[in-house]
């Protein structure tokens, strides 16, 4: 009955295989990654190096550089703006950022609503549209955006006035319309329905409430319903409470002289007017006194983010913050780090495995993190933690140190071609109080780190005994190999906004099968004899996608013929077909035979129920248990078809209806994906009840829904409607 399901999937499969793939440019082939242990790799000859080449030693590290940033000038107006500037004459540029430095304010219920205020920000003021400013903003060339602590803009010199004019008129006078925040939170509803498929989103929301807690600024996260909550209202309060210039910093860097910086200050930010701003103090989260396992189920997923982290103290500017750096650039902050190699490049379990220690005025962070198949995810863990105790226990060689300060010191020099890079250094000097010459110290301090103050670091603030050990993946498949890393022997559930999950009553009815399963939910939705009188079977419906508009039409009979009809905004895009023996799909005037897994999902289509027919038809099903599915009780079928492709099912335990299907796919980039199917809106067609409206997570980066116009039954359906 869930035709229409198949045909969404049809369509992944279809832009799927049209987008782009990494191939080999001379030969047109697909190109096939080389492992470590690839027999190309270890056959291949070994090339001796020419007595006396440079290559066979690394070379001896010479004096560190002294970097020549350029001196900061710093002055303030009557109304308390610091002004900072950095001439550098190089080119004729001008870059200008004004940062509003209030304290992290709770969002509360309305998570969200500070960078909607960034947002809307540049959105319109009392004399200036949006479509005025973007003009403006283009006919100088220049670059320009907002955020939450205040604008930035970048302009050829000689335009600096007129970009001051703009970025200063949104600055003090916007008016925050109200259709570019309802536009605001459509935008940001797309995003939050492609988190909820994404499992490193989900780690990354997790995480945050897990390090700092609910409570604390940094453990906020925007839902649906705080999305909801927001208001004009609550952006234009904070506006008008923290938007002041005694605690902001205009930060001018470029082909300017200090003379023109005093005169702009004054004319275009004089009038500002200063006032009390609200500070707030928060309580310092502190890291789990032992490992504990924190777990996100992720149904159907084929891989598991893992996590590992905890907040730490450590402060911007203090000393420990460039050795710490090279410590954590060692276990793994670049491509040849030692969770990378030791995950990827020794193991094969992942793409990619880093780290990640950041300092922060209020609270900062450590995390490990890592994506791997559910059958490596405990050996996974297990080799991260190893990474991270031996960072404690031993001293790292001179050799390898000494790569890791190159790394760094290479990253560093290719930040100053950034021209933000330099303004940023210059404000983060002003905020944290830092000496005037720590940036153009830090190659210096940096090649002085040791190995002893490595290791010190390490055991300071790489901890693999006190750690959220998060995990988002396949809660059958991966929760108890990872139990063992629990101190307590326990894990905690959380759903993907890092709510505990309630244990549901799991328990099973004494003597309920899954045949009795899958037989309430045929009687459920008409019976047997009623779904034996269809002879075939036509539906319509449409969905939008990525600003697309797509039709779809289905037609069923006889249950072994099957073909869809896709449009897209009105014009054929494709067809796909099954005669009953041959199936094939046409597109762009080509027509390819339909084979293998492929050709078995148009044959089970065909069969109008295919629940009807598991039991004749050879298919295995299992009935493994109870699971919330959107907050209702569902009964969970696993269900293995012939040829070994296996589904999972949900059945309402109270209406019996079929509320959710999740299969292994591959996504847009070809990747293996997770593709949930959620039905709902069932309605009565010829005494069948069918679903009439469906969401679709996994084949897309963002969920979409399907609204089916029409079903009929019964028609008459010509056998032409099947051939290509």
């Amino acid at each position: 009955m869930k035709n229409i399901l198949f045909s969404i999937i049809s369509l992944s499969l279809l832009l799927a295989a049209c987008s782009p793939k990494t191939s080999d440019k001379t030969s047109g082939k697909e190109l096939t990654p080389i492992t470590p242990n690839d027999p190309a790799v270890s056959k291949a000859p070994k090339i001796p190096l020419p007595v006396g080449d440079v290559r066979k030693n690394a070379p001896t590290p010479g004096t560190a550089p002294k970097v020549q940033i350029g001196s900061a000038e710093t002055f303030k107006l009557d109304n308390g703006l610091t002004v900072i500037l950095v001439e550098n004459r190089k080119l004729p540029k001008v870059s200008y950022r004004v940062f509003v430095d209030y304290d992290p304010v709770l969002e509360k219920d309305a998570a969200g609503y500070l960078d909607m205020t960034g947002e809307l920000l540049s959105k319109g003021t009392k004399t200036r549209s949006k479509t005025q400013i973007d003009e403006q903003i283009d006919l100088l060339g220049a670059s320009f955006f907002s955020d939450a602590n205040g604008v930035n803009g970048t302009c050829l010199s000689k335009h600096s006035d007129k970009l001051l004019d703009i970025l200063s008129d949104v600055l003090l006078n916007p008016v925050f319309p109200q259709e570019e925040l309802d536009k605001s939170k459509k935008r940001a509803e797309s995003g939050l329905a492609a988190q909820k498929n994404d499992g490193n989103a989900i780690a990354g929301l997790v995480a945050n409430i897990l390090r700092y807690g609910k409570d604390h600024p940094y453990g906020e996260i925007m839902t649906d319903a705080t999305l909801a909550k927001i208001n004009l209202e609550q952006i234009k309060n904070h506006y008008n409470t923290y938007f002041k210039p005694n605690i902001a910093y205009l930060v001018v860097t470029g082909d300017v002289t200090k003379a023109q910086v005093e005169k702009q200050a004054r004319q275009f930010f004089g009038n500002w007017a200063k006032s009390e701003v609200p500070t707030h103090q928060y309580g310092i989260p502190r890291a789990p006194e032992k490992n504990q396992v924190d777990f996100v189920h992720k149904p159907g997923a084929v891989q598991s983010v893992i996590n590992i982290t905890y907040p730490i103290e450590l402060q911007p500017g203090t000393s420990d913050v460039i050795r710490s750096r090279v410590a954590n650039t060692l276990l793994g902050g670049y491509f040849n780090s030692r969770l990378n190699n030791n995950l990827r490049e020794g193991h094969g379990w992942t793409y990619g495995s880093g780290s990640a220690l950041n300092p922060d005025k209020l609270v900062g962070f450590f995390n490990a993190s890592a994506s791997v198949r559910n059958t490596v995810t405990d050996s996974s863990i297990i080799e991260a933690l190893k990474e991270m105790r031996r960072l404690g226990v031993e001293k790292v060689e001179n050799e390898e140190l000494q790569v890791v300060k190159n790394v760094m010191a290479g990253n560093f020099a290719r930040s100053l071609e950034e021209p933000g890079t330099v303004a940023t250094f210059a404000l983060n000097t002003a905020r944290y109080k830092l000496p005037a010459d720590y940036y153009e110290k830090y190659l210096e301090v940096l090649q002085s780190v040791s190995a002893e103050e490595v290791q010190a670091m390490a055991q300071k603030y790489i901890r693999a005994d006190r750690a959220y050990i998060l995990v988002v993946g396949n809660k059958d498949e991966v929760a108890e190999r990872v139990k063992q890393f629990s101190a307590d022997g326990k894990i905690n559930f959380y759903d993907a906004y890092g709510n505990p999950v309630k244990s549901a009553n799991t328990t099973l009815p004494q003597g309920l099968t899954a045949e009795q399963v899958l037989e309430d939910y045929l009687n459920a939705i008409g019976g047997r004899a009623k779904i034996n009188t269809i002879k075939d079977m036509q539906s319509t419906s449409t969905m939008q996608l990525q600003g697309m508009a797509f039709g779809i039409k289905t037609y069923q009979k006889d249950r072994n013929k099957y073909a869809v009809e896709m449009s897209m905004n009105g014009q054929p895009m494709n067809k796909q077909s099954f005669d009953g023996i041959n199936g094939a799909q046409s597109a762009n005037g080509q027509v390819e035979p339909l084979e293998g897994e492929q050709l078995n999902d148009f044959k089970e289509q065909a069969l109008f129920c295919k629940e009807a027919a598991y039991k004749s038809n050879g298919y295995k099903f299992e009935l493994k248990g109870i699971e919330v599915i959107n907050g209702n009780n569902a009964y969970v079928l696993e269900v293995i078809r012939p040829d070994g492709k296996k589904i999972t099912e949900f059945y309402d335990t109270k209406t019996s209806l079929k509320v959710r299907e999740i299969s292994a796919g591959k996504g847009m980039d070809g990747n293996p994906s997770t593709q949930i199917i959620d039905m709902m809106d069932y309605k009565e067609v010829s005494g069948v009840k069918l679903p009439h409206g469906m969401t679709v997570s996994g084949a897309f980066p963002v969920p979409f829904k399907v609204a089916v116009t029409e079903i009929k039954l019964n028609t008459g359906i010509a056998d032409a409607v099947f051939k290509l």
